[in-house]
């Protein structure tokens, strides 16, 4: 597997991208830029740019998500290291050397996105009411903000999918034992 490419280090977090997050940047890309053009009925250059828009929305809509965990994990005393864009998605990375942690500090960590991207999903369904009456790409693409953070970011972040936040808790859940906190070593 190609080594992740840096992107960049904003607040202390190591920004990187596996090849396979430009490839998903493309099919996004693309996939949008057809359905603009055949469902909505847009011109060839509206369609393409609307779809390129799309696809970079989704893309900040889920370093916005990452940055969730970080607030949240920087509330616990184990702040994550960086996030890593693989396919449409990044993954959360924390130091190797945090040694074991208790289940409520992955709950709370794992939690940190979804609660962010319902925030996001919020304002977004908020603007595009406000946008309602004057229709266009502005809405559409406000539209596309939420649906995106409700469905993949929120609802389908809390989804036990096996790589998913949703996972996560329900593995950590697992391990709170009567409400008390039971410190388990990290499966890497």
């Amino acid at each position: 597997m190609k080594r992740p490419l840096k992107l960049v280090e904003p607040l202390g977090l190591e920004v990187k991208a596996r090849p396979s997050a430009l490839l998903s940047l493309f099919a996004i890309w693309t996939v949008l830029s057809f359905l603009a053009a055949k469902l909505l009925k847009w011109k060839p250059e509206m369609a393409i740019l609307s779809g390129f828009s799309a696809s970079l929305i989704h893309f900040a809509s889920e370093f916005w998500h990452q940055l969730g965990h970080a607030q949240a994990a920087e509330q616990t005393g184990y702040p994550m290291s960086g996030m890593e864009y693989r396919g449409p998605i990044a993954i959360s990375q924390y130091p190797d050397n945090e040694g074991m942690l208790s289940a409520d500090v992955h709950i709370q960590r794992a939690l940190g996105g979804p609660i962010f991207s319902l925030l996001l999903t919020i304002v977004s369904g908020a603007i595009a009411l406000l946008l309602r009456p004057k229709g266009g790409p502005a809405l559409i693409l406000v539209l596309f903000t939420f649906v995106d953070n409700l469905l993949v970011f929120t609802v389908g972040a809390l989804l036990p999918l096996g790589f998913t936040d949703g996972s996560t808790l329900l593995h950590w859940w697992g391990h709170l034992q009567g409400g008390k906190r039971v410190a388990i070593q990290q499966d890497r």
